[in-house]
């Protein structure tokens, strides 16, 4: 049976330019696959190691009124989190498990079964659960993606949540994460959690002098490192990323340059999500 991954971040964009020249020219992100679903275009890059991106754009239609329900509520944005798992019955019986009840749930495609977790049970963000079966779709790459800049790893992801045990208690015990640490800082509890393809999550509650004026925390965690090392990149508009904060990425071979980090810094803020560069 397949493990549980967590596979990929959606981000959700009308401007697919921004999210290829960040994700693929900057931080190295090569093609995997995507195509046309009802309503939207999706299209996924990987990375060293760690889970994938992909973006999302609508295509007009009735089936793309979720998603233009997002960008126009929020902007483009962090839309949800993807896991792959080997038992999508299995699973949602652990969900519910814990009181939640998936929505959208839908067991009837072979090849492609799926459900969603809103995004107050996802703790901030929608959480997709799919099991997969067969080959991914072979389709070429889009023009639009250009070369892939210097490779790099996709290492960690940041989600702020106010109850952190009931919020391991879903990673963990229904989504297939291994804890990895766990304790209490000064300015919150964080607890870690890992999974097979190197996909590796941080949980922060949010403490009271960590908001800002627009109620995002910046967390614990929150551009941690030396300032030589780490880069936070992109400040998120209010609402534009609901609960995930900072994306991870590491690139050893070739440090990233202040150009890099200007560039990292506009294009992340067109998308709406944040990013955190270490050489």
């Amino acid at each position: 049976m397949t493990e549980t991954i967590l596979d990929h971040v959606s981000v959700g964009t009308r401007v697919l330019a921004d999210g290829w020249d960040l994700f693929g020219g900057l931080l190295g992100g090569t093609w995997v696959y995507g195509g046309d679903s009802p309503g939207f275009w999706w299209g996924q890059v990987q990375f060293r190691t760690g889970p994938k991106i992909e973006l999302i754009t609508p295509t007009g239609g009735p089936d793309s009124a979720f998603l233009e329900r997002f960008l126009v509520r929020n902007g483009p944005g962090a839309h949800h989190l993807n896991f792959i798992v080997g038992d999508i019955v299995e699973t949602l019986r652990r969900i519910r498990s814990l009181g939640i009840e998936p929505v959208q749930v839908s067991l009837d495609e072979p090849r492609w079964k799926e459900a969603f977790l809103r995004s107050r049970d996802g703790f901030g963000i929608v959480i997709q659960v799919a099991e997969q079966s067969g080959p991914p779709p072979e389709l070429a790459a889009p023009a639009g993606l250009g070369a892939a800049g210097p490779a790099s790893a996709f290492s960690l992801i940041e989600q702020y949540v106010d109850d952190i045990g009931a919020a391991i208690a879903l990673f963990e015990s229904a989504l297939g994460g291994d804890v990895v640490s766990r304790g209490d800082t000064a300015a919150g509890s964080v607890a870690e959690l890992t999974w097979p393809n190197g996909a590796r999550l941080r949980l922060s509650t949010r403490a009271p002098d960590t908001r800002t004026e627009d109620g995002h925390g910046t967390g614990p965690g929150t551009g941690s490192g030396s300032e030589a090392s780490l880069r936070a990149c992109g400040a998120a508009r209010p609402g534009s990323s609901g609960a995930v904060g900072p994306l991870h990425f590491s690139r050893g071979e070739r440090p990233f340059s202040p150009d890099d980090l200007s560039r990292a810094a506009e294009k992340s803020r067109l998308l709406g999500v944040r990013v955190a560069l270490r050489s």
